[in-house]
């Protein structure tokens, strides 16, 4: 067996910042081919791997090496040649790490490429230069700038197939822009590429003379992420309650969870929702030991001056700097079940950041047309895959800020509490927004 010597980053690698990105667009449009480029290109494969993929890509008849298995893990994927579930994968540069989401193409597994790119930092948007922007295009982008993704770049893909002609990425490229100046996009980036061929994705390519930006993965060593993050707004769910346990640590109490906002620091003041008790931060550790302050997306124990009753679902914060406490709630939802439909009066569970409550559906406002951006007013129901606008009621108050505001605090998950399946995202809104 060949000896397994994949590239290794340096020892510090744990200290780079974390990007995530995800692969969108429309079926065949190269998202698979293009992370199992990034893969090859930056050495992040083993030996075996490689001979594996190369063996496979043969007995399909291949002229050239099928890098999309490498993240088309599924059987049913492989011998249908499509994305079905959501791929991680993960490889790292001397600069910086990345977590990569290859989503599905196919309509009907939108709910898997929201799943994706829910939590990403930069979508990549596949388009076939040959199809040119196709509805799964435009559907991917939108659900992108509605996942409030900060970057988008879109990836101009099988330019080999085309020629390198810079008309049809041009052409392209305008297409694009006319449809996301529709959307709430902040950062839009182009890239040509061939994925199959490697061109523009690692290395500048020699065959585009015309295109004066950088390779893919430049931009994605380059993009600045960290002020995407709330540093403003101290958001601190409390998972679970640390309470004394052994001899030597009879006086420790600590509240741990993931900061979702803002920076804390000892020594600030700090209040407690839904109680409203205030106290003072004592210490912050971590698995690493105590430190000076936390920030986004640190997991961390926060410990207080004062003995103060806290458990699971509750949130630390700032005194005058408090997340909207309400029970009514005004959201953008994704439906993700076959099995049933959104309709009001519906009762389900819901899930925000650690807290868990019920609701009751008070409205449908309107279903969206993702294609179109048209508001459908007149819809009853939300089913598989649709998007609307509804108004819930909740069994107890939600502490959360709007899902444009902190992706963290705005974002929810609705659940069957008969079957226990997820069957909806949800993306709130400011109170009258």
């Amino acid at each position: 067996m060949a000896e397994q010597t994949p590239h290794r980053v340096p020892d510090h690698s744990f200290r780079m910042e974390m990007v995530r990105l995800a692969t969108v667009g429309s079926v065949d449009d190269g998202k698979s081919t293009l992370m199992g480029r990034l893969l090859y290109d930056t050495k992040q494969i083993f030996e075996d791997q490689l001979e594996a993929i190369e063996r496979t890509s043969m007995q399909r008849g291949n002229d050239y090496v099928d890098l999309s298995l490498l993240t088309d893990g599924l059987r049913a994927e492989r011998e249908q040649g499509i994305t079905i579930d959501v791929a991680y994968r993960y490889f790292a540069t001397p600069r910086r790490k990345f977590v990569m989401a290859d989503t599905p193409g196919h309509i009907q597994y939108t709910r898997n490429m929201v799943t994706g790119a829910s939590t990403a930092d930069v979508a990549l948007i596949l388009v076939d230069a040959r199809k040119g922007l196709v509805e799964q295009s435009r559907r991917h982008a939108f659900i992108s700038s509605l996942l409030r993704v900060p970057h988008m770049v879109l990836c101009v893909n099988k330019m080999d197939l085309v020629d390198y002609d810079r008309g049809v990425f041009d052409s392209i490229k305008e297409e694009f822009r006319d449809f996301a100046a529709r959307l709430d996009v902040t950062d839009l980036q182009f890239i040509p590429i061939s994925a199959l061929k490697g061109d523009n994705v690692v290395e500048r390519s020699p065959n585009t003379p015309w295109y004066e930006g950088s390779s893919l993965l430049h931009y994605l060593e380059e993009v600045h992420v960290a002020s995407d993050r709330n540093l403003v707004d101290c958001r601190f769910p409390v998972q679970y309650v640390i309470r004394p346990h052994r001899e030597g640590f009879e006086d420790y109490r600590g509240y741990a969870g993931s900061v979702v906002g803002g920076v804390f620091r000892p020594g600030d003041e700090v209040v407690v929702l839904p109680s409203g008790f205030t106290s003072t931060i004592d210490s912050i550790d971590t698995m690493d030991g105590p430190v000076e302050e936390a920030f986004p997306p640190m997991a961390a124990t926060i410990r207080l001056t004062d003995d103060i009753d806290i458990s699971r679902g509750d949130m630390i914060c700032r005194p005058n700097n408090r997340p909207t406490v309400g029970q009514d709630l005004d959201a953008m939802v994704c439906w993700m079940s076959e099995a049933s439909v959104l309709r009001p009066r519906a009762k389900l569970a819901i899930k925000h950041t650690t807290r868990n409550a019920r609701v009751l559906v008070k409205d449908l406002r309107y279903r969206l047309d993702i294609n179109t951006l048209h508001r459908d007013e007149e819809a009853a129901e939300l089913s598989l895959n649709e998007i609307g606008r509804v108004t819930f009621r909740s069994t107890q108050p939600l502490f959360y800020d709007s899902y444009r505001r902190n992706r963290s605090t705005g974002s929810f998950i609705l659940v069957d509490e008969t079957t226990n399946a997820t069957v909806g995202a949800g993306m709130l809104l400011a109170p009258n927004g």
